[in-house]
């Protein structure tokens, strides 16, 4: 029997997904949350074979919980799923370690087989992975191109835009409320930026909130 996790902030989309996944023969739903942060928590406690994340979630983003999660849970599988078909999501999918990307458009047709797919070792990719980028990255193991801010400073980045506080920020990550304001100041200085309105421009069109 294959436990699935399964992260969404939309509590419709979760139910459709649930029921899709538990109707089939040797899955089960064994927890559904909605946010990035709470994912990590649950793929801790659970345990389970698969986490299925979206990609854009409050918190933490899927690729950033993905991150999380295969550095404290290797053996855990991460697919994506996303309603985003630009290459720098999967790029930034792939690094993180998620094994496959399905297309929110496409997940009644294609979820269960991409389940199926990485749970037996392999990797689904959607059909962008046709562009001659994608396909040239795949086959060498080319680096993708990288942003300028670390991981950490991208969770920082997000619950700015998300109107966080410095020390709300530190309960999330875990961190001082001195180390979010070094992170901070880090940020700014390496975008050049000056206050938080232009990191919520950035964070938007960064993919690490929605507009």
């Amino acid at each position: 029997m294959l436990r699935v996790l399964l992260a969404d902030d939309h509590g419709i989309v979760r139910s459709g997904l649930r029921m899709l996944l538990d109707r089939q023969d040797g899955m089960h739903v064994v927890a559904e949350v909605e946010d990035g942060v709470a994912a990590v928590e649950a793929a801790l406690s659970e345990e389970p074979d698969i986490a299925i994340l979206d990609v854009a979630m409050p918190k933490m983003t899927g690729i950033q919980a993905t991150r999380e999660i295969k550095q404290r849970r290797p053996n855990v599988t991460v697919l994506l799923l996303s309603m985003y078909d630009e290459e720098r999501y999967l790029f930034d999918g792939l690094r993180a370690g998620a094994s496959g990307y399905v297309l929110k458009r496409a997940a009644d047709e294609e979820l269960i087989e991409a389940v199926r797919s990485v749970a037996s070792g392999k990797s689904y990719l959607p059909a962008i992975t046709q562009s001659t980028l994608v396909r040239e990255w795949l086959d060498r193991g080319d680096e993708a191109p990288r942003d300028p801010l670390t991981p950490r400073e991208q969770d920082v980045v997000k619950l700015i835009a998300e109107a966080y506080t410095n020390k709300q920020i530190g309960e999330i990550l875990n961190v001082s409320e001195k180390t979010v304001e070094s992170h901070r100041a880090n940020v700014l200085a390496k975008l050049g930026m000056r206050d938080r309105v232009e990191l919520v421009r950035y964070a938007i069109r960064r993919g690490l909130i929605e507009a």
